[in-house]
């Protein structure tokens, strides 16, 4: 005898480049990258090191600008560049490349670029093989669904400064050979670095691409973070927490913003009193946060707010007023209380009868 249990699974994707990271790899191509900066650079593989073994990584270039995706604005490639004429006279031009335009750029800059190992120059190019393996991977990605019997939740990193587009020399410093590219940073370093174009995000990761997954998602939450960092935020570890039900699950609280609203008192009256009908409410929550070393940032003073409104019938004859007034008091232990005070009065002829 068997019997069929139903399977219910969660998914959970934490800042993903779901679309490419295009600002963070055109850099990568051309100059390497480091995961640290600073001092801690000197126990760390160099940046041009990590180039030559991220050169020809699958994955950087599966985290290229996904050709197919509507950007808000397209990420670009742009270089200074300096030409001459048929007279030999030299002009600086600033030159823009999309995705498709600036393959044929890595490739050139690419050209000569060898790795020194035991003696031997071995080529390191632009590939042009995992490149195809990687567009291949991505449209097979971009066709997957998630079964129905699977939850689906997205969190990503937002609110840093997270190269877009990237652009290379400048009037007063040009492009003259596109093979000195990934040694520009190097030969210019005291006087002139790549500029990056910035859009919101993880600083890695454009919010754009970390949350354009396409799956049909329980939820999709942004969280100011890092792109690694992200990963060992308490926040995050409450949210998983709350999305998977482990341990006591609270319904009050919100991944939102990381609180717990819990309702502590409601109270409700209506009546007749000389031709008005009053309604009175008094509602009171205690908001905790799951941080309670976090440092207050209400005032000394509890916050009082007031308003006020006003309506009349459009035959004249009815008439309804209200009035309501929220205090705020300070935090306290990780604790916050709210009033929440309110009354209305109405005046009909049905009232007044």
């Amino acid at each position: 005898m068997s019997h069929h249990i139903p399977l219910q699974l969660e998914l959970v994707l934490g800042a993903l480049a779901l679309l490419g990271a295009p600002g963070y790899v055109t850099s990568t191509f051309l100059n390497g990258m480091s995961f640290v900066e600073g001092w801690e650079q000197n126990f760390f593989i160099s940046k041009w090191s990590m180039h030559q073994l991220l050169i020809e990584c699958p994955s950087i270039y599966e985290l290229m600008d996904c050709p197919d995706f509507q950007w808000q604005h397209n990420p670009l490639l742009e270089i200074w560049r300096e030409k001459h004429d048929s007279d030999g006279k030299s002009n600086i031009i600033l030159e823009s490349y999309s995705l498709e335009e600036s393959i044929s750029i890595f490739k050139e800059a690419l050209s000569s670029n060898t790795v020194n190992y035991d003696g031997v120059n071995i080529p390191l190019p632009f590939n042009l093989e995992i490149l195809k393996w990687a567009n291949e991977t991505r449209e097979f990605l971009s066709s997957a669904k998630v079964p129905p019997q699977v939850k689906f939740y997205n969190i990503y990193g937002i609110n840093l400064d997270t190269p877009r587009s990237v652009c290379y020399g400048s009037e007063e410093t040009p492009v003259a050979d596109l093979q000195q590219l990934p040694f520009f940073q190097l030969i210019f370093v005291f006087i002139f670095r790549p500029q990056y174009i910035c859009v919101d995000g993880d600083g890695t990761v454009p919010m754009e691409s970390a949350k354009a997954d396409g799956l049909n998602a329980e939820a999709r939450v942004g969280l100011t973070g890092e792109h690694r960092g992200i990963l060992c935020d308490h926040h995050v570890f409450r949210i998983l927490k709350h999305w998977l039900k482990a341990g006591d699950p609270d319904p009050y609280y919100n991944p939102l913003n990381d609180y717990v609203v819990l309702p502590t008192a409601f109270e409700m009256e209506r009546h007749l009193e000389k031709g008005f009908q009053v309604t009175s409410l008094k509602e009171e929550w205690e908001i905790i946060s799951e941080d309670p070393d976090e440092p207050d940032k209400m005032a000394d003073k509890p916050l009082m707010s007031s308003i006020s409104v006003c309506q009349v019938g459009e035959d004249q004859s009815s008439r309804a007023e209200a009035h309501a007034t929220i205090i705020v008091h300070p935090q306290n232990e990780g604790k916050q209380h709210v009033e929440l005070n309110a009354v209305s009065v109405l005046m009909s002829d049905t009232s007044s009868s």
